[in-house]
């Protein structure tokens, strides 16, 4: 704890943090919390799981006084890490009284306007923190500190221009924290037209390079799930995160992984919310062991033991495959992410390659006859689609596909 003290975390704030296990500080927060603590611009290019939230959680508790209206505005990108960051938030700032309140939709408008009135601290998303303030059950006048969390991937989902307004509704003279996986253009953007000389700071990346393997199989679209399926009963140690490109494809996935006796739940921006925080509960609890999702669903979502990761599509976007295997390999652990390439989505895979990562081919072994539940949803074809194969690769012959065959391994059966 000396550690932390020394970076100007005060006692209350000490003794919670002890509580939660943390030793000593990581790479970005021994670089941010000095400079977030003095009520200095930050911009931290940091990943999910370094510690982030903790430079911001402990900057309110110490910088906010109780009963003195919304002081706070953390904007998030999703539901889920909305709720991870107002739960991290509330156990540093609740021995000094703040109140903290989540904004999102999919909850009781009515319950989110009458805790917005006892509360110090507003994490939210943009979209219902501008329906609040359209409404003027939201005043955000008096906010003295704004952050935003994960902010280029909130730019990605096309809130930039919301965020824009919001910060507008805000004082000028305030404090402002960003905190980006990615520092692109429009943060850059962003950070020139709204913050104040900001100081930027760089964290570690926490994936251990030497402990992650990367691999691919070069397959094809009627055996791709009976290749999934063999992987998950083979490797059965640790959680997987099975990434799909569309809430449609989460769907099929989840389906027919469950019928053919794996316990896999779906995640996406489609359900409920009551049901989306059920199923991040029993993941965190390892009572599900496969967790089949969109980027978007799983953003933010930091959990200990995730053991491998499967792309059952390829990324569009380069950085959303870093975003993923960077669930697995953390804090001395070994880790596995494996994609499935069909012909494709040769274009999208050859960018990855690009950034340098090291990708092994494997060999698609014998597989078990699987019988599907409906169709496999086909993404939108994109334009000037590639058809070569990623350099230094064969194409492995393909088995013929007939009509009406429900059957996937080297040969195709008919019904």
């Amino acid at each position: 704890m000396e550690k932390f003290k020394k970076l100007g975390i005060d006692g209350p704030a000490l003794k919670e943090i002890k509580k939660m296990g943390f030793i000593s500080p990581t790479k970005i927060q021994d670089a941010a919390i000095p400079l977030a603590l003095e009520g200095r611009d930050v911009i931290a290019k940091s990943a999910t799981g370094s510690g982030k939230t903790l430079i911001f959680a402990a900057t309110l508790a110490q910088h906010l006084k109780p009963n003195k209206g919304i002081q706070a505005l953390v904007l998030t990108p999703t539901r889920e890490l909305t709720e991870q960051v107002a739960d991290m938030v509330s156990v540093l700032t609740k021995p000094r009284g703040l109140g903290v309140t989540k904004v999102i939709g999919g909850m009781p408008i009515d319950k989110q306007i009458s805790e917005i009135k006892s509360a110090a601290i507003v994490v939210g998303t943009p979209g219902r923190i501008l329906d609040h303030s359209h409404r003027r059950t939201l005043d955000l006048g008096h906010v003295k500190i704004l952050v935003l969390d994960e902010a280029d991937r909130m730019f990605d989902m096309g809130f930039i221009h919301d965020v824009e307004r919001i910060i507008r509704l805000c004082p000028k003279d305030r404090q402002t924290m960003l905190f980006s996986a990615t520092i692109n253009d429009a943060v850059m953007r962003i950070s020139e037209k709204h913050m104040r000389s900001p100081i930027s700071v760089n964290g570690e990346e926490v994936v251990d390079p030497s402990k992650l393997r990367q691999a691919y199989y070069d397959t094809d679209r009627q055996h791709k799930l009976a290749l999934l399926l063999h992987m998950l009963k083979k490797n059965h140690d640790g959680l997987s995160m099975v990434f799909c490109n569309s809430r449609v494809g989460v769907d099929f996935v989840q389906k027919n992984l469950a019928a053919n006796g794996i316990n896999a739940h779906a995640l996406h921006g489609g359900m409920a919310q009551n049901k989306r925080n059920k199923v991040i509960s029993g993941f965190h609890s390892n009572d599900i062991r496969v967790l089949v999702c969109t980027d978007v669903a799983a953003r933010g979502l930091d959990i200990k033991g995730v053991k491998h990761i499967y792309n059952y599509n390829i990324p569009h976007d380069a950085v959303d495959y870093i975003h993923r295997i960077g669930r697995t390999a953390r804090a001395g652990e070994e880790g596995m992410a494996t994609s499935l390439l069909t012909e494709e989505e040769y274009p999208d895979f050859r960018r990855i390659l690009k950034m340098g990562m090291d990708i092994k081919r494997l060999e698609v072994p014998k597989l078990k006859q699987v019988k599907l539940i409906g169709r496999e949803p086909q993404e939108k074809p994109r334009e000037n689609w590639g058809r070569r194969p990623p350099r230094g690769h064969k194409r492995t012959p393909r088995s013929p596909k007939r009509h009406g065959s429900y059957s996937y391994g080297n040969k195709i059966r008919s019904r």
